[in-house]
């Protein structure tokens, strides 16, 4: 079962000549470099190839949204705007890993990113963005505190927006799209570009 990533009914998130947005044709490159050596695999391997690959493009299509999240949104609440960008991630080792990766020695915009990998109950200071694995045990508090500190929450919950999450992963069809709240944006003090907010599957707003 292949998964590719998409974003609203539009279609693929490189849905415009933009250069600004056309940033994401990264992801779209992903996605289909590792359609590739999945089906290097399988060639490899006969029919009975492991089941696991598609599994592995999903953590790094996640990956590479999370990154690009980061080049349209602008933070609040004492949120400092110089130094470097950092990510934290709960649970999902194998994405935090990836993001590391991927982000090693490139910019958003003038700033690096950083990664680091967040254990249930520790502050979340120092934070601009954190994904909350769905395996993760005590979601709520996590994104109560997030929301205090205006950190960009992004969780891939079946009901991640109606726990509070800003951004949501869902997979629609086989392919990886993200969901946005517009209410839990505005409470953790974030600003979210219109273009991200016009390729998201669903954006929810005030009373919807």
């Amino acid at each position: 079962m292949a998964i590719l990533i998409s974003a609203g009914a539009a279609g693929p998130l490189a849905l415009a000549p933009r250069r600004p947005w056309a940033e994401f044709a990264y992801a779209r490159w992903l996605v289909l470099a590792c359609h590739l050596c999945l089906a290097l695999s399988c060639l490899a391997g006969g029919a009975d190839a492991p089941l696991a690959a598609p599994g592995n493009v999903e953590r790094n299509v996640k990956a590479a949204f999370l990154y690009k999240f980061l080049g349209y949104v602008e933070f609040g609440n004492g949120q400092d705007a110089a130094g470097p960008l950092t990510v934290g991630v709960v649970g999902a080792e194998d994405i935090a890993a990836e993001l590391a990766r991927i982000t090693a020695g490139r910019m958003v915009g003038a700033r690096a990113v950083t990664v680091r990998q967040v254990r249930e109950g520790e502050p979340l200071t120092g934070l601009h963005m954190v994904f909350i694995d769905s395996d993760v045990e005590r979601p709520l508090a996590l994104l109560r505190a997030a929301q205090q500190a205006g950190v960009l929450t992004v969780t891939d919950a079946e009901d991640g927006l109606q726990q509070g999450s800003v951004i949501n992963f869902r997979l629609v069809e086989d392919r990886v799209r993200f969901e946005v709240s517009m209410p839990a944006a505005e409470k953790s003090h974030l600003k979210l570009s219109s273009r991200l907010l016009s390729v998201a599957y669903h954006v929810k707003k005030g009373g919807s």
